[in-house]
C-alpha cells in the first residue's frame, strides 16, 4: 500500500487577501482646505505689495530720519479723502477721491481769499517749487468753502494748482484746525493713498516756511521707493 501524499503549504495565492479600507476625503473638507490655503497666498501676496509703504512709514514716523522731530504734526489716525464732490471754477465736477495718487499739499478758503490765504498760497507754491526734481511728486490743492467768486489775478497765479469749490460742511467733517484756529489758518498734507497725514503750523512765513520744506523732503526721500510721479 503505498504511504500518502504529504500534505503541501497552501499557495500564497490562496491566502484570502487582506483588504484595509481608507476614508474617502469629503469634498466640504478638501474644499475648506483649498479656501484657507488661497487665503493665506492672497494674505501673503498684499503684505509683499505693502511692505514698500510700510517701511517707508516706519522709517518716517518710527526711526525719524536725521533724528529729528517734524515741524507738521503728525494726524493720528490719518483720515481718508471724503467721497464728496467738487467744482472747479469752471463747473465741472471732481470727486475728492480723485486727487488720489500724488502728495497734496493743501489750503482752505474762502473765494474772497484775503491777505492771510494769499500768503499761503504763495508759500504752497514756493514750497513745490523748492523741492526741485521732487516737486512732480506733490500737487497744489486749493479747496474753497464758499460761493464767492476768485479774483482773476488770483485764477491766473493757480494756473497748475487744483482749485475746487467744497462745501463747509464736508471740509470740517474731514479736516481739523489746532485748538483756537480755524481751517484757513493751516497748510495740510494729503499722502498719495488719500489720507489726511500732517498739519502745518499757523501764521506761517517765509522762514518758518523752511520747516516744512524740511519735512516735505523726509516724507518724500522715506516714500521714494513705492511712490512715482504723476497720477
Amino acid at each position: 500500500m503505498s504511504s500518502p501524499a504529504p500534505m503541501l503549504p497552501p499557495s500564497s495565492q490562496d491566502q484570502p487577501l487582506g483588504l484595509t479600507v481608507h476614508e474617502l476625503p469629503s469634498p466640504e473638507r478638501a474644499s475648506g482646505a483649498a479656501a484657507r490655503a488661497g487665503r493665506w497666498r492672497m494674505l501673503l501676496i498684499l503684505l509683499v505689495c505693502a511692505s514698500p509703504v510700510i517701511a517707508s512709514y516706519l522709517t518716517y514716523y518710527v526711526i525719524r530720519p536725521e533724528g529729528r522731530r517734524s515741524f507738521g504734526e503728525l494726524i493720528d489716525p490719518q483720515r481718508p479723502l471724503p467721497a464728496v464732490d467738487g467744482r472747479s471754477l469752471q463747473g465741472q465736477v471732481q470727486p475728492l477721491p480723485g486727487l488720489k495718487g500724488q502728495w497734496l499739499l493743501l489750503a482752505v478758503a474762502g473765494g474772497a481769499c484775503e491777505a492771510s490765504c494769499q500768503n499761503l498760497l504763495y508759500l504752497q507754491r514756493q514750497l513745490r517749487e523748492s523741492i526741485g526734481r521732487d516737486k512732480d511728486r506733490l500737487d497744489r490743492v486749493w479747496l474753497i468753502s464758499d460761493e464767492a467768486p476768485v479774483d482773476p489775478v488770483l485764477q491766473a497765479a493757480m494756473q497748475g494748482a487744483t482749485v475746487l469749490r467744497v462745501a463747509p460742511e464736508a471740509l470740517n467733517a474731514w479736516l481739523l484746525p489746532a485748538a483756537g484756529r480755524q481751517l484757513p489758518d493751516h497748510l495740510y498734507l494729503v499722502d498719495p493713498m488719500g489720507h489726511w497725514m500732517m498739519r502745518f503750523p499757523p501764521e506761517l512765513s517765509v522762514e518758518s516756511a523752511g520747516k516744512v520744506k524740511r519735512d516735505l523732503q523726509r516724507l518724500l526721500r522715506a516714500s521714494n521707493s513705492w511712490d512715482q510721479p504723476g497720477r
